[in-house]
């Protein structure tokens, strides 16, 4: 098997090629170079955001799927739709778990992929999407018209899988490290009044699964999570417990009414920190023949190896 993976130079996507290659695929790593891919790869370098310089790059070349790390926007879909028509089988997003944000409230329930009718969803490609700050402020957004995209338009198959919050790895997030500095050192976190439930994956996990995913042949959006939901009051009292650090103190942020006792801050809320609850319905990835490891087997050891770096 031949898989193109875009992006995948950093994080669980360098787990991912590890996995490929363990499994004895032929892997090409495309991206523009600013991190060394891993060895055993084929590299080549583009600017994704480049339609010439990737046509170029893929002349000649055909991949049975590519798994896209970078796509955030309805633009990259729609390049990757014409780009890559004559170049792969199958193509694999991944995408995420904020697509689901808007469907969220408090104590909501599991969603399922069904959840998400990206059937009719308006896609606006003259937003200004190459702007960094608007990028990141419609994170969820860009996704979810990706996605619309890529299952629209593609003339190969698609499946696009949306990840939970990854922790675990050489996370460079800094949000695990967020909240295991300000607890050791005995600081307050800050938190919404009523931090909701979140969905979690472990970043072997997530590189595990997609790996998994290049050899299958399902389509469409599929969940990608930990059996196990945590909220950032839960999160912050467990690394308590595993550092030996006292008691948490949670400050409510200033944009909703503080409880009596509390005291606001105006500080933003902590990484994890959501004040609607969107947790994810992983049925479809256990009935495909995937099971997801359930969030209390290894979120302690992961606190404990942070701890240690």
């Amino acid at each position: 098997m031949h898989v193109c993976v875009i992006g995948g130079s950093r994080y669980f996507g360098r787990l991912l090629i590890s996995h490929l290659l363990d499994a004895g695929a032929t892997v090409t790593v495309l991206n523009r170079g600013s991190v060394p891919p891993p060895p055993g790869v084929t590299h080549l370098l583009a600017d994704r955001d480049d339609e010439t310089a990737l046509r170029a790059a893929l002349a000649g070349r055909h991949f049975d799927v590519v798994i896209d790390q970078v796509c955030y926007t309805p633009r990259q879909a729609a390049l990757a739709t014409r780009v890559f028509a004559d170049h792969t089988d199958r193509y694999v997003m991944t995408s995420t778990v904020e697509v689901y944000a808007d469907l969220g409230r408090p104590g909501g329930p599991l969603l399922p992929e069904s959840a998400l009718d990206l059937t009719s969803h308006p896609i606006d490609l003259e937003l200004p999407w190459h702007e960094p700050q608007f990028l990141e402020s419609h994170y969820g957004e860009g996704k979810r018209q990706a996605e619309a995209v890529l299952l629209r338009d593609a003339a190969f198959p698609v499946a696009t899988v949306r990840t939970a919050h990854v922790l675990g790895g050489t996370d460079f997030t800094g949000r695990l490290a967020h909240y295991l500095d300000r607890i050791t050192a005995g600081r307050p976190v800050t938190v919404h009044p009523d931090p909701q439930a979140a969905s979690f994956v472990h970043a072997p996990d997530i590189a595990r699964f997609l790996a998994w995913t290049s050899t299958a042949t399902f389509t469409g959006p599929i969940n990608a999570s930990s059996q196990g939901t945590l909220t950032a009051a839960e999160l912050s009292t467990l690394i308590a417990d595993i550092t030996g650090s006292p008691t948490p103190t949670l400050h409510p942020t200033s944009t909703s009414t503080a409880t009596a006792t509390a005291t606001a801050t105006t500080e933003p809320p902590s990484p994890f920190s959501f004040d609607r609850a969107y947790p994810m319905d992983t049925r479809r990835a256990r009935d495909l023949g995937f099971t997801f490891a359930p969030l209390t087997t290894w979120l302690p050891q992961t606190i404990r190896e942070s701890t240690q770096r």
